[in-house]
């Protein structure tokens, strides 16, 4: 990693770091890891992303710096610079970023999903990695290069929101040394918790139980469906994001193997996510869907109404797990 990364960072002076559309706990914790390794190194850059950091995240960025594009502030700075895109090797999922893609003078990624067959964007792809925020700091240990308690922080947040504090099957004994570093670096590790687990919003607690108002059961009690639409959010004074853990949640109980959940975008987008307990990868089936993911956790966006896609992407399941072909 240390090679190819330290290669394009030597190739250029300034710098763009961006993620997927909305960002998560990991693609922030990694842009502020890069952020600190740039800035090291003598090189200017900025981190911008599609749209405003989620209200659950911000505080992962207490100073501000993470931006949202202005075509009017930024164009100037995307001519002049090269761009790191952190957390996914689609530039689809980077929302209005990949509108600057042919402006940059290069683009290259550091992900950890697993790759498509015809990855759109090249760079550094850990599939084994249990986080971009992970291998961010792999590479800050690898450079000698020290990070604030506050990027330290950020780094924590990213890995733990994309292990389940350390319980999901991709976490290693690499990704225990990463966390290690991030505390030795000023973590607070108890008020990232704090801020994870006990700091929900009050529209989130009504949603979730709207969620599982519409909780469904299939194939057996294998799988579990859920589905929330723009109404359900305006009805609960709820966000979008409010809505991210939900999927998690039928996985609690023994006989379900896949956890679907359909949501509606307050613009109408309509996204799916998908969650198994390893029996059924469904990174492949997001793959079918034009998304991607992890062999546990995947999901893509869709063209097709709510229903529509819950019903095709059940069939999808079921079938796999009725066939084995999973």
């Amino acid at each position: 990693m240390l090679e190819k990364i330290q290669a394009f960072i030597d190739r250029h002076q300034s710098f763009i770091l961006t993620t997927h559309d909305p960002a998560d706990a990991d693609g922030l914790g990694a842009e502020l890891v890069f952020a600190a390794i740039l800035k090291k190194r003598g090189k200017a850059c900025r981190i911008i992303n599609g749209s405003e950091v989620p209200v659950m995240f911000r505080f992962m960025d207490p100073d501000g710096l993470i931006e949202h594009w202005d075509t009017e502030k930024h164009s100037d700075t995307a001519r002049q610079s090269a761009m790191l895109v952190l957390d996914t090797s689609d530039e689809y999922y980077t929302g209005c970023m990949r509108e600057i893609f042919k402006q940059v003078k290069e683009v290259f990624t550091v992900d950890h999903h697993e790759p498509k067959a015809h990855t759109i964007l090249s760079g550094f792809i850990d599939p084994l990695a249990a986080s971009t925020s992970e291998l961010a700091v792999d590479l800050a240990m690898e450079m000698g290069v020290e990070f604030p308690p506050q990027v330290a922080m950020a780094a924590y947040t990213g890995i733990v929101y994309d292990t389940g504090f350390f319980a999901y099957s991709k976490t290693t004994l690499r990704t225990f040394k990463a966390a290690i570093k991030t505390i030795e670096s000023g973590a607070d590790t108890h008020n990232v918790y704090i801020q994870l687990m006990e700091s929900a919003t009050l529209g989130a607690l009504l949603l979730q139980k709207q969620a599982f108002s519409k909780l469904e059961i299939h194939s057996r009690g294998r799988i579990a469906t859920m589905v929330l639409s723009k109404e359900d959010l305006a009805l609960c004074s709820a966000s979008y994001e409010d809505a991210e853990a939900f999927v998690n949640m039928p996985l609690k109980v023994r006989e379900v193997e896949v956890s679907i959940i359909v949501k509606e975008t307050p613009t109408g987008e309509v996204r799916c996510s998908l969650r198994s307990k390893g029996k059924v990868n469904v990174s492949k089936i997001a793959q079918d869907f034009g998304g991607g993911g992890h062999t546990a956790a995947a999901g893509f966006k869709s063209k097709l109404n709510l229903e529509q896609t819950l019903n095709k992407v059940l069939s999808t399941v079921t079938a796999r797990l009725d066939t084995g072909n999973t």
